[in-house]
């Protein structure tokens, strides 16, 4: 009987994607790097990467400079021409949401906070917060401690800080900009130290235009986009709306 001659990467391929479309690696999960698929397959990393190629080219996974191999999926978007949560875009769209409250104390406001909330003593609030069951950004609340007397973990693992407290909001203010992620922000968002994150730090403010809340959002860079709708006024520019050098 004449036996078939398989080619070694597709059989790495194809096993690659029976695992991926078995769910034992989810959308926006990373892979082993190609150092440990080769160990694991005892093939050379020429090999892996023809694979993880031929998968990307059926779209299954996908790479990013600093990150390494991941599987494909749709990222997480969130508008911000309106005051909202990143939390209501997902569920709008379909995905399960989740909130994991890692930290919940009053605290006395680190000075960057006191100078942006004008007080001395906050309502720390660290979290991690999953789509479809994957992290997808690690964030800090700190709102001032008279209005967050009455919360609890249970109430801000579930309802978003703009349902809970008990005033009118007038807007935010967000300022997005690139970084690499630490150690502790390598571990709960599951990428490599030093990966690409974008850094959002938005302030609210109430109807008067008091700040009220000060919030940090780590968001891993390969799976996140922000997207701004711009006017187009007579004398538009090309550059991007709001676009500022860092000193």
């Amino acid at each position: 009987m004449r036996q078939v001659r398989t080619i070694r990467y597709r059989d790495i391929a194809a096993d690659l994607r029976g695992r991926v479309e078995g769910g034992e690696f989810t959308a926006g999960r990373l892979l082993p790097s190609e150092s440990e698929l080769s160990g694991a397959y005892s093939a050379s990393r020429v090999t892996i990467r023809k694979a993880l190629e031929a998968l990307r080219a059926e779209g299954l996974v996908d790479a990013r400079q600093g990150f390494g191999w991941f599987v494909a999926g749709e990222a997480v978007r969130q508008p911000l021409a309106r005051l909202g949560t990143i939390e209501a875009q997902l569920e709008a769209e379909g995905r399960v949401s989740e909130r994991r409250i890692l930290d919940f104390a009053v605290v006395r406001a680190p000075a960057h906070v006191r100078a942006a909330l004008g007080v001395d003593r906050v309502l720390n609030v660290r979290r991690v917060n999953l789509a479809d069951g994957e992290p997808f950004a690690r964030v800090t609340v700190w709102c001032p401690e008279a209005l967050g007397a009455e919360l609890t973990p249970e109430l801000v693992a579930a309802r978003s800080f703009y349902d809970l407290l008990p005033i009118a909001f007038g807007g935010a203010t967000q300022v997005i900009g690139a970084d690499a992620a630490s150690a502790d922000d390598a571990a709960l968002l599951a990428v490599p130290v030093g990966a690409p994150v974008l850094v959002c730090q938005r302030t609210t403010v109430d109807a008067d235009g008091a700040p009220v809340l000060l919030g940090e959002y780590v968001f891993p860079a390969h799976r996140t986009e922000f997207i701004v709708e711009l006017a187009h006024p007579p004398a538009a520019s090309i550059a991007p709306g709001g676009l500022r050098l860092v000193e």
